[in-house]
């Protein structure tokens, strides 16, 4: 019986971590990551990408109009910050003293928490 390959990739960003934007029209954003779409390859951040969605009238907006709220963005084009420079480094993964697998910042060496 053949296993079936895992065709996901590990993402390095989890939901609640600190990114930066580094292309598109909001680069140089940063901002929490609200909602990371595994499937797609895409995640959500705080005030970054911004759209202006058109809205019918319902309960929660009795009048209607134009709602901006953020679209998701491509993995590629957001980095980690470093939580010791504030910069934007890459993620790595190392074992810590209790053996278990962790992030790190690879510019500073520093566990993400």
């Amino acid at each position: 019986m053949e296993r079936k390959k895992n065709t996901q990739p590990k993402l390095k960003i989890k939901k609640g971590d600190l990114v930066m934007v580094i292309a598109g029209d909001s680069k140089g954003t940063q901002g929490k990551v609200m909602q990371v779409l595994v499937t797609k390859g895409r995640v959500m951040v705080e005030g970054a990408n911004m759209v202006s969605k058109h809205t019918k009238p319902n309960a929660t907006t009795p009048n209607g109009g134009i709602i901006k709220q953020e679209a998701s963005l491509h993995i590629s084009n957001i980095m980690l910050v470093d939580p010791k420079t504030g910069k934007p480094t890459r993620v790595g993964r190392k074992k810590n003293s209790e053996g278990k697998l962790v992030r790190v910042a690879k510019k500073s060496g520093e566990e993400i928490k």
